[in-house]
C-alpha cells in the first residue's frame, strides 16, 4: 500500500511553494495531479512519503510499471519525497497519450490517507 503523508497539498501531489496549488492549476488538465509545464513540455509531481520504507515501495511500484509501459519518468529523491518528470516526445514535441496513461497509473499506486482503512489493534 503506498500512501504520501496526511499533509493536504501533498496527498494530491501539489507543492505547496506553488502559488496555484490545490486551485486547478495543479493538474494537468485531465484530473490528476500533476502540473503542467511548458518550457520544456512536461508533466510534474511530487509526492511526499511517511518514511523511506514507504517511499522505496512506491519507487519499486513504479519501477515495475516503467518496466511494463517502456516509459521512464526522470525521477529526484530523497528520504521522503520524489519529484517525477515525464517529458513531451522527442519527435512529436507533444505529450503523448502513453505519457498522460503512465501518469494516471501512477496516481493509482499512491493511496489519499483518507481512504486508508484504520489499523485494527493486535
Amino acid at each position: 500500500m503506498i500512501v504520501p503523508t496526511s499533509d493536504a497539498d501533498n496527498a494530491s501531489g501539489t507543492d505547496a511553494s506553488d502559488p496555484g496549488a490545490g486551485r486547478g492549476a495543479a493538474t494537468s488538465g485531465d484530473g490528476h495531479p500533476w502540473r503542467r509545464r511548458e518550457r520544456p513540455l512536461r508533466l510534474e509531481r511530487r509526492l511526499e512519503f511517511a518514511n523511506y520504507e514507504v517511499l522505496r515501495d512506491f519507487l519499486d511500484r513504479a519501477g515495475e510499471l516503467s518496466e511494463e509501459t517502456g516509459i521512464y519518468p526522470n525521477l529526484s529523491f530523497g528520504r521522503t519525497y520524489v519529484n517525477m518528470t515525464l517529458f513531451a516526445d522527442d519527435d512529436s514535441g507533444e505529450l503523448t497519450a502513453e505519457a498522460e496513461r503512465f501518469a494516471e497509473r501512477v496516481d493509482s499506486l499512491v493511496i489519499p490517507p483518507e481512504v486508508i482503512p484504520p489499523e485494527e489493534d493486535a
